[in-house]
């Protein structure tokens, strides 16, 4: 919106601690009120938890999950400042609550856009760059659709930005602020791994009708 200035923004990052883009967001959800966006903020637990965001967090746990039918499970490491907060149970909820959401996501591979190797990020514009529908436009309006389907495409490998399963008006960074809000201390989602069960296994295929037409012959 075009009264949002970056003057705004940082009015309202000076008043919260949070990060650029969280206020930008507020500000557009809010119209510019800076006193709305401020309590925006504050309703998603993002205002207090970037405070801590840049406090060592070396405790936690390691928490797992397997999915109805024991075909899929994830091991998730979650961390925070101390162990009391480790033992409590808005962090034991919030250890599940992901664990379950990587479960849940088959294509996400990392936790941060800041962890996709660049090798990884030049592959995926080389693709885009290759599109049919590309063809033809002009090389500087083609920068700008790639820079945008890359953005989306990284964004669908990442956990911190998919849309929370239980509740799609957040997404799971804003999950995770909203405990370290409550709980006082920064959180960070360290690492994930996810099982899925015969995952690389080259299963054999047997044809039912040639094995009863060969048990015949015997």
């Amino acid at each position: 919106m075009g009264n949002i200035t970056a003057k705004l923004v940082k009015d309202l990052r000076d008043k919260t601690g949070a990060g650029m883009m969280d206020c930008k967001k507020a500000l557009n959800e809010t119209e510019g009120n800076l006193d709305k966006a401020l309590e925006w903020l504050r309703k998603k637990g993002i205002a207090s938890a970037e405070k801590k965001s840049g406090r060592v967090a070396a405790e936690g746990s390691i928490g797992s999950y397997i999915h109805t039918g024991s075909r899929v499970g994830v091991l998730l490491e979650l961390n925070c400042e101390t162990d009391f907060v480790a033992r409590g149970d808005i962090f034991q909820s919030l250890l599940k609550d992901v664990s379950m959401q990587v479960a849940a996501c088959p294509n996400v591979e990392y936790v941060s856009i800041d962890e996709i190797p660049g090798d990884v990020v030049e592959k995926e514009k080389q693709i885009e760059m290759g599109r049919d529908d590309l063809s033809g436009k002009p090389e500087q309006i083609k920068e700008k659709i790639v820079e945008g389907r890359i953005a989306k495409r990284l964004n669908e490998l990442v956990l911190l930005s998919q849309p929370y399963i239980k509740d799609s008006s957040l997404t799971v960074e804003d999950l995770v602020k909203q405990a370290a809000a409550k709980i006082g201390e920064n959180i960070k989602v360290r690492r994930f791994t996810r099982y899925t069960l015969g995952e690389g296994i080259e299963k054999n295929q047997v044809d039912f009708a040639e094995e009863v037409a060969s048990m015949q012959t015997n």
